[in-house]
């Protein structure tokens, strides 16, 4: 098991890492929040060998543009999730016909494909964070970009927060 530490991995990556106390104070967003867009599949925070979570500048930044989409009214928390969820991976991977029609991200699109996949924290945090198909989904708005690019898809009707 690797037990590189935070120093070790901002040596070796040359970015600054941020525990999940010292994220939610750089956000204004409580630590239970942050969780909750963990388990709701909105961010998938990196994690050391411990398990414990480690947050880059990205991931503060799409922890800010998560809030601000929820805060503007028109989306909630389960709303961004099923959003994100028709984001085509299959098309933005090249999958094949074949393994689409196997995939659960294929075939359950109310959540994104690092949710449906099974895959376990350990894969989350090595795969899933740096696959283009997570990365194009920080906001609301780039979520919209990648279903009218890939997709060809109009603009979701979503039930308002709270739904």
């Amino acid at each position: 098991m690797n037990t590189e530490t935070t120093v070790d991995l901002m040596q070796r990556t040359g970015q600054r890492y941020y525990t999940i106390g010292e994220a939610a104070d750089m956000t204004g967003i409580s630590v239970p929040t942050i969780r909750l867009y963990e388990r709701e599949g909105l961010i998938v925070p990196m994690r050391k060998s411990t398990r414990h979570r480690l947050f880059d500048e990205s991931d503060l930044e799409r922890i800010r543009s998560l809030r601000k989409d929820i805060n503007a009214g028109n989306r909630g928390i389960a709303g961004i999730r099923r959003l994100m969820g028709r984001i085509p991976c299959w098309q933005i991977k090249g999958c094949s016909e074949e393994s689409r029609d196997h995939c659960p991200a294929y075939l359950i699109q109310d959540s994104p494909c690092w949710m449906v996949t099974r895959k376990s924290w350990l894969e989350k945090s090595d795969l899933c964070r740096n696959c283009i198909v997570y990365l194009e989904a920080s906001s609301c708005e780039q979520v919209q970009r990648a279903l009218q690019q890939y997709a060809g898809a109009p603009d979701p009707v979503l039930p308002p927060a709270g739904s």
